[in-house]
């Protein structure tokens, strides 16, 4: 076994493989960028090395210099995580020209795998059903077009590299094929440097079912599926194990084909290969696979008993598979969210801010990368943590799933833990009709916030006047009786006014318009009219409870602030402009494209809020900007 290893990632990905070192009695180094000097993964490292600026492209995929950081530091291997460098064989092939271990497959498998078109000639010759498509090398716009015609509407439109869903697009009419090959043309150069695409057929209401698998370079083993068809613009949104609604027969047959497109290629170590289903679990086909371990690896890991991990480690210091394949059994349901710094009210935008509090529920697997305090940066994907939860049945896995997230305390960033929480409850995914189109078609309903009760007003209040915490015995009194205070809390159009009376240290009386509530204090937090709510947090002049975040109302400032005339595009996040596409003079109607931002790893186009002709471009192509810089001004036609 390795004495010390060097983990090539940040985030939740390196404190994961922390833990299990810690275990193992295997010490770790830690890389950071400029950004990340104060990061968990760092402070939980035996050793940290400064790899460059807070950009991916000045430290994460500076290959020389993580692997000098490794030699500098005494490791022995290093283990690349998810994303980065962890799927590009020259990375490979530079640890190992330096005496190191890969912990991971070989580059050979890693090219064989890397390029979805390659991967899937592979795989049709070692016997695993592949989707209908047009896999060639002839990129010209008209033979892309013609194949899809050909192949027959939907079709899908796939980067040939990378994976997340970038460079990805559905098409479901000839009209609509160019628009759609350019984006995806787009997205993916700019995530991965190669603008190839390939064509498939569209699955009808499609089920995304991967299977896990390890290799000994060999031989390998399945250990089951995990269903992955919650998913939003082809991201996976909530994934579970094992997948609903499917046989034994059906389990068996894909656990096999997984196996054989593992053992074609030679591959060792963790890696997933991907399939897609027919609705009605009729058919499978292969789509990809990932040669690395998966953000949904601790699904599997519920249900099998199995630390993936460690088995990474093992198998790449040379030891043996740790178990055969009739070794390895299924048990329980396990499912997972991902929580995110997005706003799922502004399209999911990704959003920044400062953590100003971070408290996740006891009984759930949480991995996470930040803290309390910790900045959301612009920098990296925007994933604050991973809910875990398990069960012996999937009906007390997804409760427990779901009373987590409303146990969740967090606040300082917008989230999307409310979108989760819907999606967990609703009726067609508890009851395990999945299908990758599902959010799409009830968007609306999952990402309507409802409005405030009294009680969530009360004890936002209560945090916004600074009463939420033990005060002296006397707090809130004047002469010989409690003197009310005042608040006027905002949220959306509506302000809330708010009068509160101290009766003592642990009890307050509030009035909500005609609504008269009593809040008492206990060890485990508030009680408001004998029913238990969430606390309250107050960041600088917002509170946030639960999915609800107010203003702190300020007369004054609300007195001199300017309404927004709606004549100038600005900047929802920081990032840079990639597309401007339109230029002064230019004559632009409602929901029009006038620039896209590439920011947190994705493309995000910024559209006209109203008919108009554009008074001037503020900004340029390649420009770097800030959240609410103004890019394009518009003015009456």
């Amino acid at each position: 076994m390795f004495n010390r290893i060097l983990i090539a990632n940040r985030g939740e990905i390196a404190c994961r493989v922390i833990d299990t070192c810690r275990r193992m009695g295997v010490q770790t180094a830690a890389v950071y960028s400029d950004a990340d000097a104060h990061a968990r993964h760092v402070q939980m490292a035996d050793r940290a090395v400064h790899i460059g600026g807070s950009a991916p492209a000045d430290s994460y995929l500076r290959g020389d210099v993580i692997v000098q950081a490794a030699l500098d530091t005494g490791a022995q291997a290093i283990h690349p995580g998810y994303g980065f460098l962890s799927e590009n064989p020259d990375f490979v092939q530079a640890v190992e020209a330096a005496g190191l271990v890969f912990i991971g497959p070989s580059a050979d498998a890693m090219r064989k795998m890397g390029l979805k078109d390659a991967a899937k000639a592979e795989m049709e010759a070692a016997g695993v059903p592949i989707v209908p498509g047009y896999h060639g090398r002839d990129q010209a716009d008209v033979r892309l077009a013609q194949e899809a015609a050909t192949i027959g509407w939907p079709v899908m439109i796939k980067a040939v590299a990378g994976g997340g869903g970038k460079g990805m697009r559905l098409v479901e009419s000839e009209d609509a094929f160019q628009d759609a090959l350019n984006s995806a043309r787009a997205e993916a150069k700019g995530a991965f440097g190669n603008d190839s695409v390939l064509i498939e057929k569209a699955v009808t209401r499609p089920r995304h079912i991967e299977v896990q698998v390890f290799g000994d370079g060999t031989r390998a083993v399945h250990l089951f599926e995990r269903d992955c068809s919650l998913q939003r613009r082809h991201q996976k949104v909530i994934e579970e194990a094992p997948a609903p609604g499917l046989s034994d027969a059906m389990r068996l047959e894909m656990g096999q084909a997984a196996v054989r497109a593992a053992e074609a290629i030679g591959y060792a170590g963790a890696g997933t290969i991907e399939f897609i289903a027919e609705g009605d679990l009729s058919a499978f086909y292969f789509m990809e696979m990932n040669t690395r371990l998966q953000v949904e690896h601790p699904v599997t890991e519920a249900v099998t008993g199995v630390d993936l991990v460690e088995w990474q480690l093992r198998v790449a210091s040379g030891e043996p598979m740790p178990m055969a394949q009739d070794a390895l059994t299924l048990t329980g349901h396990a499912v997972e969210a991902r929580l995110y710094a997005e706003d799922p009210a502004n399209d999911f935008l990704p959003v920044t801010g400062t953590l100003a509090a971070l408290d996740f529920p006891e009984g759930l697997r949480i991995e996470t990368g930040v803290r309390a305090g910790d900045e959301i940066t612009p920098h990296y994907d925007p994933m604050i943590a991973k809910l875990i939860a398990e069960g012996p049945t999937r009906d007390i896995a997804f409760q427990r799933l779901s009373d987590g997230l409303q146990r969740l305390r967090i606040a300082g960033t917008v989230t999307n833990a409310g979108f989760l929480k819907a999606l967990i409850d609703h009726p067609r995914v508890r009851a395990g009709d999945v299908e990758t189109g599902l959010i799409g078609a009830e968007i609306d309903g999952l990402t309507t916030v409802a409005d405030p009760e009294p009680a969530d007003v009360a004890v936002a209040a209560i945090a916004a006047m600074g009463l939420d915490e033990p005060g002296p015995a006397l707090q809130g009194f004047a002469l010989w009786k409690p003197q009310p205070q005042t608040v006027a809390l905002t949220a959306g159009e509506t302000t809330h006014d708010v009068r509160i009376t101290c009766d003592g240290p642990d009890v307050r009386d509030i009035q909500l318009a005609d609504t008269h509530l009593r809040a008492l204090r206990d060890a485990n937090g508030w009680r408001i009219d004998g029913n238990r709510i969430a606390a309250a947090t107050r960041h600088g002049n917002r509170v946030t409870t639960g999915p609800h975040t107010f203003g702190i109302h300020d007369p004054m400032v609300a007195a001199s602030a300017m309404q927004d005339s709606g004549d100038t595009v600005l900047a929802p996040m920081p990032g840079r402009v990639v597309r401007l596409s339109v230029g002064a003079g230019d004559t632009v109607t409602v929901g029009q494209v006038l620039a896209v931002l590439e920011a947190m790893k994705m493309e995000h186009s910024l559209k006209a809020p109203r008919d108009g002709t554009v008074a001037e471009a503020l900004v340029s192509e390649g420009d770097q900007v800030a959240q609410g810089d103004a890019l394009v001004r518009l003015e009456d036609i």
